[in-house]
């Protein structure tokens, strides 16, 4: 599906792989090729691989297909950019903001499109000695591919920091104590300053073209003395959003607890006073939903996964996080399902959770709630009465020689009923008169699993095995009902025929046609195959051509005897 494939290519952008991005997007292109997003998509991971023309193709397409969409534009003018077109970059992004007067990534890509056309009519700058590592929107997509540096972008303070230092870079040094900041100066330095980590976006970030960094200068410099950067500036909005933030980690460490304590009731007050302070974490919305489950409360369960999966795409959080909440929301419909219809929704929540992150624990989820439906759709469909009519219904058409018009209706009989040996039976009959063999003594074997007693299996299952030219093992067969009914007349007259069959290979009657047939079948029997392998029976063999004394002491051993004879059964020794 192309939602799968775009999925799998914005993951793989997100962790920066994009040579797999466009792959996976390509793919889902070809499944849907009038969706502009996958086109932009695209684009943007063409433009991380420098591959701009390619980058501008996409580009182009996104806003033939989605003229009134502004981020084509953005696309459109970042690929411009890339390949120094910086005139058309900035019709682009002016056409972008037309229809999005408030757009930023558009506005700082006009502004930055704008500086290298002053650039480029002034002449070259002077040596910036950080290069190009501020410059354009190319910085957010480094930054956003980078996994110890895309958390960041989600913290508001962080990324006014990297907006101030775009507008001037000499603003620097006001926030190199961030160690934040260091850590997204190493990537966009490619050094290694400082470690970090960071949770993976779902979705795809604004990513322009990237451009390759200038070679840093080996010569050492003297260290120069900087001032003292001066304390960053917080906004009151700012501190006061900090410090709910806070406070709704301590919130939901309360509610961890209580949870561990199974003090439910508790946790769900500090998991609400989580999610009042700070609505931009799910993970509070998801632990509360993993109590309502643990209470039995399976609508609030749902209601809270449905709730965390909307806000998290609205927030764009990890992909894994989106694929928990429904997952959970599949657990707890599963718990409430009754009837084999209700397993329905809950399957379809763990399809998506599944292309949104492959999970173990998720795909076996999803099986067992597909078993359980199909168990409950039998027990549903079971009625014996109704069963009994259907199998009278193919009686009917078995006296008329309609022998497939039986077979439906002892299918049905079966599915309402799946424990009736007599319609196993009569459908055994059925694919015996059709010449289905394998299908006959499959049905004529579950029939006598089902009732060891019931001696038509034992005549349905002899039959087929006498027509398939399987004497021996019909004769077992037959034997094995007359311990049941002595006295059954189809049984007794099943043995004298197979006996007469086996004695008749014996005697050496059968024609030159005849033994062929029955030898090469005989060599396809396992138990025949077995017989002649084994270095006692071979021993025997020879005996009885060689060495007639040998071969009297033998005939006197019943297993011995017994072997032979299904060897002259099958036609491989015959006896004179």
């Amino acid at each position: 599906m192309a939602d799968e494939s775009k999925a799998k290519g914005n993951a793989a952008f997100s962790s920066g792989d994009f040579n797999a991005a466009v792959t996976h997007f390509t793919e889902a292109i070809d499944l849907a090729p009038s969706n502009h997003v996958l086109y932009s998509n695209r684009s943007a991971a063409y433009a991380s691989l420098n591959k701009y023309s390619e980058a501008l193709a996409d580009a182009k397409k996104t806003v033939e297909i989605k003229p009134d969409w502004s981020k084509g534009y953005s696309r459109l003018g970042a690929a411009h950019c890339g390949l120094g077109q910086y005139g058309d970059a900035v019709s682009a992004y002016k056409k972008g903001l037309e229809i999005d007067p408030n757009n930023e990534a558009l506005k700082s890509g006009l502004a930055d499109a704008q500086a290298a056309t002053a650039r480029s009519r002034a002449g070259p700058p002077p040596m910036n000695p950080f290069g190009d590592a501020f410059s354009g929107p190319e910085m957010w997509a480094k930054l956003t591919a980078d996994p110890s540096t895309r958390a960041f972008l989600q913290q508001p303070d962080f990324v006014k920091m990297m907006q101030e230092i775009q507008k001037n870079p000499s603003n620097l040094n006001l926030y190199l104590k961030d160690q934040r900041v260091m850590q997204a100066l190493g990537v966009l330095l490619n050094v290694k300053l400082r470690g970090g980590t960071g949770a993976e976006d779902e979705e795809m970030p604004e990513s322009p073209p990237e451009r390759k960094q200038p070679e840093p200068r080996k010569e050492e410099k003297k260290p120069e003395a900087q001032p003292e950067p001066e304390p960053m500036e917080v906004s009151e909005e700012e501190s006061e959003a900090k410090k709910r933030e806070a406070e709704a980690i301590k919130e939901k460490e309360a509610g961890n607890a209580a949870y561990k304590k199974k003090d439910f009731d508790t946790a769900i007050q500090h998991y609400t006073k989580a999610i009042e302070l700070n609505d931009e974490d799910i993970s509070f919305i998801l632990n509360r939903a993993a109590t309502y489950l643990e209470m039995g409360q399976y609508e609030e369960c749902i209601k809270d996964c449905e709730k965390a999966v909307e806000r998290g795409r609205e927030l764009r959080s990890d992909f894994k996080m989106v694929a928990k909440a429904l997952t959970r929301k599949g657990t707890a419909l599963v718990k409430m399902a009754k009837c084999s219809k209700d397993f329905e929704p809950a399957i379809e929540s763990f399809q998506k959770a599944l292309t949104e992150h492959r999970n173990p624990d998720t795909l076996k989820k999803l099986n067992d709630a597909e078993k359980a439906k199909k168990d409950l759709e039998q027990q549903e469909y079971y009625d014996p009465k109704l069963a009994d009519e259907e199998r009278e219904k193919g009686n009917e058409y078995f006296k008329q020689q309609k022998y497939p018009e039986a077979i439906k209706q002892y299918t049905e009989a079966l599915r309402r009923n799946p424990n009736d040996p007599k319609a196993y039976s009569n459908r055994a009959a059925c694919y015996t008169k059709l010449g289905a063999m394998p299908e006959g003594l499959k049905d004529a074997e579950k029939c006598i699993e089902l009732d060891p007693t019931f001696t038509r299996g034992y005549t349905r299952k002899g039959a087929v095995q006498f027509f398939m030219k399987e004497y021996e093992k019909a004769l077992e067969t037959y034997q094995e009902g007359l311990k049941h009914d002595p006295s059954n007349q189809e049984l007794l007259d099943g043995v004298r025929r197979c006996v007469e069959q086996i004695n008749k290979a014996s005697r050496g009657d059968l024609s030159p046609e005849e033994l062929k047939e029955r030898q090469a079948k005989g060599m396809q029997d396992p138990e025949i195959q077995n017989i002649l392998q084994d270095p006692v029976m071979r021993q025997v063999l020879t005996d009885f051509q060689e060495n007639p004394k040998a071969a009297q002491e033998h005939t006197k051993n019943p297993m011995v005897m017994g072997k032979i004879q299904k060897l002259v059964s099958a036609g491989i020794v015959q006896l004179r």
